[in-house]
């Protein structure tokens, strides 16, 4: 007997013939049980394996809030929805499991929206719940109704409107395989109040996790044009780091010989200490990475998209190269860049079937010529103000490398990507194609949920911290052990430099205030700390290190610090871009 049957009123005598797993009985563990919507819900996460989630209640969602607490699930109340998406992110990201957020209808929803975006963009799993307006009320501008739906259509990987409890265990379980599984991404469930109500039978129905393979011929023709070159460059982005593909990535660029460039969301997916290790290309990478992919005769992409921010104009860029491009996603293969050799494949599988293909090489003239067309970064060092690199390199020293670094967006965000040098693993979090300001301190919060024995700094612009500072009240409510560092040049940075360079200094509505951060922190009943002296940066990190709980650390620098562009010789910094515009 289907459930909506006898919620049709139906006999109740064919219901006790058709159904006996309706008598009054403990059900065994294969069993259907008859739940609410709102119990099958928490059903469905405590089956998907879910421990932690963020959200924030509202009247839409209030009767998933009011089954929760029968459930061993810990839920973090944020203080703003878009930090709860961007805690789901930062979870998923630093342990590879799906993050969930929880939020209301209308306004609760969209809240949500950045940080649905922002996972989207950077091929993060998420499951983001959301409550709606009783169907009956659904399409009459009601009271907080909006159509979810319809709005983050475009910004992930699915989403569902739930017609009905009899069909919500399905759902959520098909919502979470469809947000771990090929290209991860985010997956929003749009429940209505009165189907949170409604009962139905719910079975656990879990789906494995299953990723397409790559033709074998397609790695023979790759391991043969690679055999071939001369001249020839890895570039891995984040599929490497999605697929714990590290001891594969290191494997075959060893065997091969192969020098290796990662993405800025790919930082950490090769250690920078290794010898083949290049660093990162695009407009803020070193000129001789870029001026190596101008040489290069034969790209291996792996898990990278071939984004903007990497090639700038695409009919200039790495002119002599034929490609092989590994994406688990088809559609990015032959999208912005032709390729040669196309494999669609996880990138661990493709990295394990490429060291087995390849025969043994030796590049060292190639890394060579380009390792001496490396320069120092930027200009000397200002000896009156705090430099960034001084304040990467404290963390850096107080962690010894260890620490999870979360950086938000803008010019800090380079110099965190440039000066720390990452060799761990998964290391570096950030907020790539979108690239979202505000995003650094609530993703921390799941970084820090997810890996809670080891160190997480972020490095935060004045800007970009104040955008979700409100977390700091979660911080403290959960106990979370992060340590803050914020970046204070008194301007959006990376807009003002653009501003400088473009527009004649003409810093118009880029200038911007903040702030005491030590009496706002310790508003809060957190510890803080302003540093103004350069002597002052390493003795202030090491007691962020050593003393218990959430600090927050004020670095003081020149209000005209740049992040200096590496372009080839004979560029510029409008080539590497199609007009010289800024995002956050």
């Amino acid at each position: 007997m289907r459930a909506d049957t006898q919620e049709r009123g139906s006999d109740a005598m064919t219901l006790t013939v058709d159904r006996p797993e309706t008598v009054e009985q403990e059900p065994g563990p294969e069993q259907p049980k008859r739940l609410s919507g709102s119990r099958i819900m928490c059903e469905a996460l405590v089956a998907e394996g879910v421990e932690i989630m963020w959200g924030y209640p509202g009247g839409a969602i209030m009767p998933f809030y009011d089954a929760l607490p029968e459930y061993s699930i810990h839920h973090v109340l944020v203080r703003h929805e878009q930090a709860g998406a961007h805690a789901a992110d930062g979870y998923a990201r630093a342990t590879g499991k799906v993050g969930v957020c929880i939020g209301t209808s209308g306004p609760g929803a969209t809240n949500l929206v950045t940080g649905l975006a922002t996972a989207y963009m950077d091929s993060v799993p998420m499951v983001a719940i959301t409550g709606q307006v009783a169907r009956s009320f659904i399409g009459r501008d009601s009271f907080q109704e909006t159509d979810i739906v319809g709005i983050t259509l475009p910004i992930t990987k699915h989403n569902f409107l739930v017609n009905s409890a009899a069909e919500l265990g399905d759902i959520m379980h098909e919502a979470f395989h469809l947000a771990r599984s090929g290209r991860p991404g985010p997956v929003l469930v749009d429940v209505p109040k009165d189907v949170q109500i409604e009962e139905a039978l719910y079975t656990p129905a879990v789906r494995p996790h299953a990723v397409p393979e790559g033709a074998g011929g397609e790695y023979a023709r790759a391991a043969d044009l690679i055999a071939r070159a001369q001249k020839p460059l890895i570039i891995a982005g984040h599929g490497v780091i999605i697929a714990n593909g590290y001891d594969e990535l290191r494997s075959f660029a060893e065997k091969s010989g192969i020098p290796v460039i990662t993405t800025l969301l790919g930082l950490s997916c090769f250690p920078e200490s290794h010898p083949l290790s290049l660093g990162w290309p695009g407009m803020h990478g070193p000129a001789h990475v870029n001026r190596a992919i101008d040489e290069a005769d034969v790209i291996v992409a792996v898990g990278m998209r071939f984004d903007d921010r990497v090639t700038g104009k695409l009919e200039t860029w790495a002119p002599n190269a034929r490609f092989i491009h590994i994406d688990i996603d088809p559609a990015e293969i032959n999208k912005n860049v032709p390729a040669e050799v196309g494999i669609i494949a996880d990138a661990r599988d493709a990295l394990r079937a490429l060291v087995d293909a390849v025969a043994p090489a030796d590049h060292t003239e190639w890394l060579h010529s380009i390792k001496r067309n490396a320069r120092p970064e930027g200009p000397p060092k200002d000896t009156t103000f705090i430099t960034p690199s001084t304040v990467v390199d404290a963390i850096k020293s107080a962690t010894n490398g260890e620490a999870r670094l979360v950086t938000d967006v803008g010019q800090h965000q380079m110099w965190a990507a440039r000066f720390y040098g990452y060799n761990k693993p998964n290391s570096h979090i950030t907020s790539g194609g979108l690239g979202t300001m505000g995003y650094a301190l609530p993703a921390a919060m799941g970084v820090k949920a997810g890996c809670p024995d080891e160190p997480v700094w972020v490095v935060a612009g004045d800007g970009g911290i104040q955008m979700n500072i409100q977390e700091l009240a979660t911080i403290a409510q959960e106990g979370l052990n992060i340590k803050v560092a914020i970046i204070n040049n008194g301007y959006l940075g990376m807009v003002r430099q653009w501003q400088q360079f473009f527009h004649n200094r003409n810093y118009s509505e880029t200038r911007i205030s903040s702030p005491d951060y030590a009496l706002l922190t310790a508003a809060y009943g957190l510890q803080g700390r302003r540093v103004t002296e350069k002597e002052d940066v390493q003795r202030q990190v090491e007691w962020a290190m050593s003393t218990p709980g959430a600090v927050v650390l004020e670095f003081c620098i020149s209000q005209e610090a740049n992040v200096y562009p590496m372009i080839p010789s004979g560029g510029s910094v409008a080539t590497m871009i199609e007009e010289p515009e800024v995002v956050e």
